[in-house]
């Protein structure tokens, strides 16, 4: 049942299978937001290849600006022009040497310079977070403020920058981190002229101990029912988004404990409540176990939903 699933829901529209081909896939999730009248962040989520994914190749319109490890799914694009539109798209090229193909096109435009502008913007106050798990935080802050606009926050781990959000934004979800782990974070605004804050008072977190099941980056509201069409027997899966800054576009479905497919989105992602149905079979009577997960924007697996229990031909 589960291997006839995998092959008919990979075919259903918007569904893809993990490392479908040999070159890598075009990277999903990808993000830009100015940093400054001359920066673009660019982020974009991880890529599973076979061998593995060597290099991110990110470009500008058509020309390659930059490559980024492996390692890393974000950068900043600098020496741009100010109040000027960009379009950016990211490849990933394996170890291998194979270049896959483009992602879709993330754009952004940046602001206006201001002139003679030596004023930073004021520290980012109140920081606040809590654990979700033993792999992420969730950070939040009181707005900076500045004599002309705050156009970024950076946050920081430890001396480190890990991550930008756009202006308007006060609050960020940090995943990929290790169980059982002290960090320290904190935030600097950043305005149209590069000017940095100083750094927020920081928060220190620690992640849960062992490996846990993640809940805390889990969809929501996860629900599962049947209904029956021409003869046939199908599983409609309602349930919305996790919380993260940035757009999940990948799901794992988990049909009996076995993987039965991923779905897959593009620039159409959905970032409330989503759903998919696919096919079960013929007979009345039968008992299924459905659970998902989501493919976090850095790249990783977050958490299963509760594991929900439906049969055919039952309301």
């Amino acid at each position: 049942m589960c291997g006839a699933l995998a092959v008919l829901a990979g075919c259903a529209p918007g569904a893809a299978d993990d490392d479908g081909g040999a070159l890598p896939g075009a990277p999903a999730g990808v993000t830009a937001t100015a940093g400054s009248a001359t920066s673009v962040h660019v982020m974009w989520n991880a890529v599973a290849a076979r061998p593995g994914v060597r290099v991110y190749e990110v470009y500008r319109g058509g020309a390659k600006v930059t490559d980024v490890p492996a390692s890393e799914h974000m950068v900043d694009v600098t020496r741009l022009a100010p109040a000027t539109a960009y379009v950016f798209t990211v490849r990933a090229r394996d170890t291998e040497g194979r270049l896959g193909p483009p992602s879709r096109e993330a754009r952004a435009t940046t602001p206006a310079a201001a002139a003679a502008d030596r004023s930073a913007p004021t520290r980012p106050l109140d920081p606040r977070g809590r654990a979700i798990g033993s792999r992420a935080v969730q950070l939040s802050w009181s707005a900076a403020t500045d004599d002309r606009r705050v156009t970024s926050y950076d946050v920081y781990q430890g001396t480190t920058r890990i991550h930008s959000v756009g202006g308007g934004q006060t609050a960020t979800v940090v995943t990929g981190l290790r169980p059982g782990t002290r960090y320290s974070f904190t935030v600097r605004a950043r305005d149209a002229a590069d000017n940095l804050s100083p750094a927020s008072p920081p928060v220190r977190l620690t992640t849960a101990p062992g490996s846990d099941d993640g809940r805390g980056t889990a969809p929501t509201s996860f629900h599962a029912a049947t209904h029956r069409t021409d003869g046939a027997y199908y599983l409609d899966l309602d349930w919305v988004a996790p919380r993260t800054d940035g757009v999940v576009t990948e799901y794992q479905i988990q049909l009996d404990g076995r993987p039965a497919t991923s779905l897959v989105w593009g620039d159409s992602a959905p970032r409330g409540k989503a759903s998919y149905s696919f096919y079960l079979g013929r007979e009345a009577g039968e008992s299924h176990r459905v659970r998902l997960r989501a493919r976090l924007p850095d790249g990783t697996w977050g958490g299963f939903t509760p594991e929900r229990a439906v049969t055919t031909g039952r309301p």
